[in-house]
């Protein structure tokens, strides 16, 4: 387990898929997100159960708070190419009591600790829905920057949102 301030970082595991499907069907939990199509908890575990392990490419990790084990999140660097030094960094904390005091700020700076240091990235890249002002608090917060700007990506509630696109380079953490 990786271990931050406030957070654990550990693999998935199949009894982790209750918390997955109730964060997945909890609306404020997935305001912000892409969620796709609604799933069954079977289904939730089975994909838990056949998910290959983490590798280069594709590290999913849940969150766990330190102060009492439980998991709260999860954290993903993905589409990593070491070619490139790039990868794709997906966040969300599912259980909301632990929002707001600095959880998710903790475990994005482990998980791109681990990215720079242990899989030698350059840089890692995120997009955010620009009304997700919380999210983007907790991004400012770590060092990423603002890039760019994606217009009328992201659908919710009828409406299409903007995205803007932000980047962390190996140094800037903080």
């Amino acid at each position: 387990m990786m271990r931050g301030e406030l957070v654990g970082l550990r693999a998935l595991e199949p009894s982790d898929a209750e918390a997955l499907w109730r964060w997945n069907h909890d609306p404020e939990v997935m305001r912000w997100m892409d969620d796709g199509h609604p799933q069954s908890l079977a289904r939730t575990l089975a994909s838990l159960q056949e998910r290959p392990r983490n590798s280069y490419g594709d590290v999913l990790l849940g969150v766990e708070a330190s102060e009492d084990g439980r998991l709260i999140g999860l954290v993903r660097l993905r589409d990593a190419e070491p070619e490139t030094g790039c990868a794709e960094l997906d966040v969300y904390l599912g259980e909301k009591e632990y929002w707001g005091r600095g959880f998710a700020t903790d475990a994005l700076r482990r998980v791109c600790r681990y990215g720079f240091e242990d899989m030698r990235l350059h840089k890692i890249s995120l997009t955010v829905v620009v009304e997700n002002h919380a999210a983007r608090r907790v991004y400012d917060k770590v060092g990423f920057v603002e890039e760019g700007r994606l217009r009328s990506v992201f659908r919710r509630d009828g409406r299409w949102y903007d995205q803007y696109t932000m980047g962390l380079l190996e140094g800037e953490l903080r």
